[in-house]
């Protein structure tokens, strides 16, 4: 398995609460990933039925499980399953410039600007399918402890 490969089986969501289909890249410094936002989610169904839109709850859940999740798992070189899942989230700053609408794909490109004491802290930017700016920000999270997380 890739070390992008390992990432995803290490994610401790699954469907219909995880926002991550492929890990494109991971190194030290960034991380890309990507998310296929199928028409037929259920958020949808209520998110303005008549013109459905993505919530920036999801698009920033998205950017965490890309930008926090994933990469802390890599950087906190995670080998155990879920259970010992080394992230969770302390904080976030986004903001929205455009609308997402069911059926694209969204990509996420992470860049630390800190990973020390424990504290992970990410600029983080998504783009659609289009390659448009959809929204941008900051996120940080902290290490928690197996012993915390059990």
């Amino acid at each position: 398995m890739t070390t992008e490969e390992n990432i995803l089986a290490l994610l401790p969501y699954t469907p219909p609460f995880r926002f991550v289909d492929r890990i494109d890249e991971v190194r030290e410094e960034y991380i890309r990933g990507s998310f296929y936002l199928e028409p037929e989610l259920e958020f949808y169904k209520g998110h303005f039925p008549e013109h459905p839109l993505t919530p920036g709850v999801i698009l920033t859940e998205i950017m965490v499980q890309v930008g926090l999740a994933s990469f802390g798992i890599y950087l906190a070189g995670a080998t155990q399953p879920a259970r010992s899942f080394p992230f969770a989230l302390t904080a976030t700053e986004v903001n929205f410039l455009r609308p997402v609408y069911p059926g694209d794909t969204v990509s996420v490109l992470a860049t630390k600007e800190y990973f020390r004491f424990g504290k992970l802290k990410c600029r983080v930017v998504m783009t659609n399918s289009k390659n448009e700016l959809v929204c941008e920000g900051r996120i940080a999270g902290i290490r928690i402890n197996d012993h915390e997380a059990a």
